[in-house]
C-alpha cells in the first residue's frame, strides 16, 4: 500500500519500528500485489512523525511465541485474543469484528478493507466523498497466483489488495442485449419470453441496469446475428479449398407447410489448426408449395446452390427424405453437366445413405411376417390395456427371476420399434407362457415354434440395427464407413435365405432382393470411398465381390474392373484440375526444368558437349555449365520412362495396419499427415470422404416443426432455425464451465443412437 500526506489516519499504516524525521522519505512497498511502484516519495511532516513516535513507544513488547503478521492487511486490523481462545480480527475504520484463524486466511479481510473503506465518510468539516471501488484484472507478469486488484482510493491515498472474486466488468447494454438474442437462437426460447414476469425479475435481479428489449427489438437482433453469421459463413465457404456435398431433407409445419433443408457437408483445416475437420452446415430452410413438381423443386435448390457460389464445386447431394428425390436429383445433374460442372459427368453426384439403403431394405421386407409381427403386438397390446394386467405381468416376471426390461409396443411404420419390441417379448417368453395358463383370457397366440421364429428374425434385426448404431456413435462420421457393413450384411443374408424357418427364409430373401436394389445407386461410390481408406485399398472391394458372386468369378472380376476404372478416371480428372494449379510440387518442378530442353537425346549430354567448346572461347568455364549438363542429362535420360503417380504409389505400398486390431483409425488424420506425400490423391479423399452417405436421416415424425414456429413466417423460420445451427461450434466459458452447442440437449423422443440429433425446433417432445 502507499499513502500521500494530508490523510489524518496515516500513521497507522507507518511501520511502528520506524523512527521518522520530518522531510522526504522513500517507503519500499513489498506487497505483492502493490499498483504503486514499489519506492514511493512520501512527505512526513512533524505531526505526522512524532504520532508515530507516540505510537511506537505506547507498542506492548513484541511476544515472539505468536506468528508475525506479515500481510499488509494487518496495518488496517488490530488482532485480539478472546477468552476463549479464538481470535478476532478488528477494523481499524468500523472496529467491525472478523474472523482471524490461521486457517481463515486474509482474503476476508482484504475484500472488507475494500467495502470499509469506500464508504467511510470523511472526517472535518463537510463530508467526504465516498471511495471509488473497482476491479481491475491485472496482466499475468504483474500479479501473483492471478490474482486480482481491488484498487480504493479517496484522492489521499490509494489502496491496492488481493480480491478472490470475479472482476466486475463495467456494463454494456448493447452488448447485453446481443447476447440475450444469441441466448434465444442457440437454445430456441421464445422472443416472448422477454415479456415474462418471472424472466424480468429474474434478470432485473442480476444486473439492475439492463433495460429489457422489447419483442420486436429481440426479434430484430436475431435476425441480425442471421445476416451477419451468413455473411461470414458466405465467405468462409467461398475460400474453401475442397468441394462439398449436399443433402436435402423435407420438412412440414403443424399448419401443412412443407419446408426443404438444405445442408452442406465438407472438410476443413481450420485456421491455427494441423487436423482435418469434418463439418456440416444448414445453408437454407425454404418454404416451398406442397406438392411441388420435380422441375421446379430443382429449381428452387439450384437457385439455393448458386446464392452460395457452390454451383462449381459439388460432389454429390443426398435426397433420401426429399419427396420424388430421384427425379429431382436426375433434373438437377442435367442441368449442371450443361456447363460441365460435376465429376464423371455426374455418375457419382446422387447418391443414397447407407442407413437409407438399409432403412427401405427392412422395413419393406418385413412384411413377409407381418402375421408373425401382428400376433406378437396383440400379446403385448393385451398385457398393456389395463393397469391391473400390467401390474399382474410385472408380478410374474418377478417370480420368475427376470431382470426389469421395458415393454415395448411398436411403431408399425419404423422398423427399429419393431426391432425392439420382438427383443422385449422374447426376453419374456416365459412370463407370456405362464400368463396363458393363469389368465384364461389372454388369447396366447404363440406356440413354442412361432417363438422360436421371433427369436431368429429378432437375431437378424439385431445385426441391422446396431450396423445402424455405429454411425451415429462415430465422432466423425465419412463416407469410408459403410462398404465393408453392407457388404457383410448381404454375406450373412445370402446365408439366412437357407434358414430352415420359412418366415426367416422369406424376410431374408426379400432383404437380399432389396439390399441388392437400392444399394445399386450408391455401389461404385461406397466402394471408392473403401479404397481411400489406407486400411483397406483395393483388399476389400476384391475380397468382397468374390464373396458376392462366388458362383461366377467372370463376375466378380468384372465388377472388381469397373470400380478400378471408375476410381482411375475420378483420380485422372482430379489430376488434370490439380496441373492447373500453380501450387502442384510436380508442376513446378516440371516447369522448372522446361527451359532446360530441346535436345534430341543423340548422346550422353550431346546439347552441353556443343555449349562446351563454345565456352572455350571464354576466358574459363564456370561451375553452372556442369550443373546445366547434369540437368541435360537428366531430362534425356527420364525420356520414354514412365512417371509413378501418387495414385500408383498408394495402391502398390502395403495397407496400413493399426495397432490393435478393432482398433479406431482416424482416416481424416491419415490424409492429412501424407497430404505431401499424395497431392492429389489426398485432394480427391478429402471431397469423398465428406460425402454424408454415412449419416442416419430422421424420421418423418422428427421432421415436424414445433408449434412456436408453426405460427412464424417463412422467413423468420428460416434464419432462426440456420443461425442456431452456425452458433453450434461456438465454445463459450462461464465461471469455468464451458457451455458448447453439444451440450444443448436433444429434444428428439427417442434418445436411441439410430435416431440422428433433431433440430432444437423439432416438434419431438423431451
Amino acid at each position: 500500500m502507499a499513502w500521500e500526506k494530508g490523510a489524518p489516519s496515516s500513521t497507522k499504516f507507518l511501520p511502528t519500528c520506524m523512527p521518522l524525521e520530518p522531510g522526504t522519505i522513500e517507503v519500499p512497498i513489498t506487497t505483492a500485489t502493490s499498483l504503486i511502484p514499489l519506492s514511493t516519495p512520501v512527505t512526513v511532516t512533524a505531526a505526522v512523525a512524532a504520532a508515530a513516535a507516540a505510537a511506537a513507544a505506547s507498542a506492548p513488547p513484541h511476544n515472539t511465541r505468536e506468528r508475525k503478521l506479515r500481510s499488509a492487511v494487518w496495518n488496517d486490523f488490530s488482532k485480539q485474543r478472546r477468552s476463549d481462545g479464538t481470535c478476532v480480527a478488528i477494523c481499524n475504520h468500523c472496529q467491525k469484528q472478523l474472523t482471524a484463524s490461521s486457517r481463515s486466511g486474509t482474503t476476508h479481510l482484504r475484500n472488507h478493507l475494500a467495502i470499509c473503506l469506500s464508504t467511510k465518510p470523511r472526517p472535518g468539516p463537510g463530508r467526504r466523498k465516498k471511495l471509488v471501488v473497482r476491479r481491475l484484472l491485472v496482466p499475468a507478469h504483474s500479479r501473483k497466483h492471478g490474482a486480482n486488484m481491488v484498487v480504493a482510493t479517496d484522492g489521499d491515498y490509494t489502496i491496492a489488495c488481493a480480491a478472490d472474486s470475479t472482476p466486475v466488468v463495467p456494463f454494456d447494454q448493447d452488448a447485453s442485449q446481443q447476447d440475450l438474442a444469441r441466448m434465444i437462437v442457440r437454445h430456441g426460447y421464445r422472443f416472448s419470453m422477454v415479456d415474462d414476469v418471472g424472466f424480468r425479475t429474474f434478470v432485473h435481479n442480476l444486473q439492475p441496469q439492463f433495460k429489457m428489449a422489447p419483442y420486436d427489438a429481440v426479434k430484430a437482433d436475431c435476425m441480425r446475428i442471421y445476416d451477419n453469421t451468413k455473411l461470414k459463413l458466405q465467405g468462409s465457404l467461398r475460400k474453401l479449398p475442397s468441394r462439398v456435398s449436399l443433402s436435402v431433407d423435407t420438412w412440414r409445419s403443424s399448419t401443412g407447410m412443407e419446408y426443404i433443408c438444405l445442408t452442406c457437408h465438407f472438410i476443413e483445416q481450420p485456421a491455427g489448426c494441423t487436423e482435418w475437420k469434418l463439418r456440416k452446415k444448414i445453408l437454407n430452410f425454404i418454404h416451398v408449395e406442397s406438392g411441388l413438381n420435380p422441375e421446379l423443386t430443382s429449381k428452387r435448390i439450384l437457385e439455393k446452390i448458386h446464392e452460395w457460389g457452390l454451383h462449381k464445386k459439388l460432389t454429390s447431394i443426398v435426397l433420401d427424405n426429399c419427396t420424388s428425390g430421384d427425379l429431382v436429383g436426375q433434373e438437377i445433374i442435367r442441368i449442371l453437366n450443361l456447363k460441365g460442372l460435376l465429376l464423371l459427368k455426374g455418375e457419382l453426384f446422387l447418391v443414397r445413405s447407407c442407413a437409407h439403403v438399409l432403412n427401405l431394405t427392412v422395413q419393406e421386407s418385413l412384411e413377409q411376417a407381418v402375421e408373425m409381427t401382428s400376433r406378437v403386438r396383440a400379446c403385448i397390446q393385451y398385457v398393456k390395456f389395463s393397469q391391473e394386467r400390467f401390474a399382474r405381468f410385472q408380478k410374474y416376471a418377478k417370480q420368475s427371476g427376470l431382470a426389469q426390461k421395458p415393454l415395448i409396443l411398436d411403431s408399425p411404420n419404423n422398423w427399429t420399434t419393431t426391432y425392439s419390441m420382438f427383443d422385449s417379448a422374447c426376453h419374456y417368453q416365459d412370463v407370456f407362457g405362464r400368463l396363458a395358463e393363469w389368465d384364461p383370457e389372454f388369447p396366447g397366440l404363440l406356440n413354442p415354434k412361432d417363438w422360436a421364429d421371433v427369436k431368429a428374425l429378432t437375431d437378424i434385426l439385431d445385426v441391422l440395427y446396431h450396423t445402424m448404431e455405429k454411425f451415429p456413435a462415430t465422432e466423425n462420421p465419412t463416407a469410408n464407413l459403410c462398404f465393408n457393413e453392407l457388404c457383410g450384411i448381404h454375406y450373412l443374408l445370402k446365408t439366412w435365405c437357407t434358414s430352415p424357418s420359412p418366415v426367416v427364409a422369406a424376410v431374408a430373401s426379400q432383404m437380399l432382393l432389396k439390399l441388392e436394389t437400392y444399394w445399386d445407386l450408391t455401389k461404385t461410390l461406397m466402394a471408392i470411398t473403401s479404397i481411400l481408406d489406407p486400411r483397406y485399398k483395393m483388399k476389400s472391394v476384391e475380397y468382397f465381390f468374390k464373396q458376392m458372386y462366388s458362383t461366377d468369378t467372370f463376375e466378380a472380376k468384372s465388377r472388381t474392373d469397373e470400380i478400378r476404372k471408375t476410381f482411375i478416371n475420378l483420380y485422372n480428372e482430379y489430376a488434370v484440375q490439380s496441373a492447373g494449379s500453380s501450387k502442384n510440387p510436380a508442376v513446378l518442378c516440371y516447369a522448372g526444368n522446361s527451359g532446360l530442353g530441346g535436345s534430341s537425346g543423340t548422346g550422353l549430354g550431346a546439347n552441353y558437349n556443343n555449349q562446351l567448346e563454345e565456352s572455350k572461347t571464354f576466358s574459363r568455364i564456370t561451375l553452372s555449365d556442369a550443373r546445366r549438363g547434369l540437368d541435360q542429362y537428366i531430362q534425356e535420360s527420364s525420356t520414354g520412362q514412365s512417371l509413378k503417380t501418387d495414385l500408383d504409389m498408394y495402391l502398390e505400398e502395403p495397407v496400413y495396419r493399426t495397432k490393435e486390431e478393432g482398433a479406431e483409425f482416424d482416416v481424416l488424420g491419415w490424409w492429412r499427415s501424407f497430404s505431401a506425400k499424395y497431392p492429389v490423391l489426398s485432394c480427391m479423399a478429402r471431397d469423398m470422404l465428406a460425402i454424408p452417405i454415412s449419416i442416419v436421416p430422421l424420421d418423418g415424425d422428427a421432421r415436424l416443426l414445433n408449434e412456436y414456429l408453426s405460427t412464424m413466417d417463412s422467413s423468420t423460420v428460416q434464419g432462426l432455425i440456420c443461425a442456431q445451427d452456425w452458433l453450434r461450434d461456438e465454445s463459450d466459458v462461464v465461471d469455468g464451465v464451458h457451455g458448447t452447442a453439444a451440450s444443448v440437449p436433444s429434444t428428439n423422443a427417442d434418445d436411441s443412437p439410430v435416431n440422428a440429433q433433431a433440430l432444437d425446433y423439432s416438434a419431438s417432445p423431451n
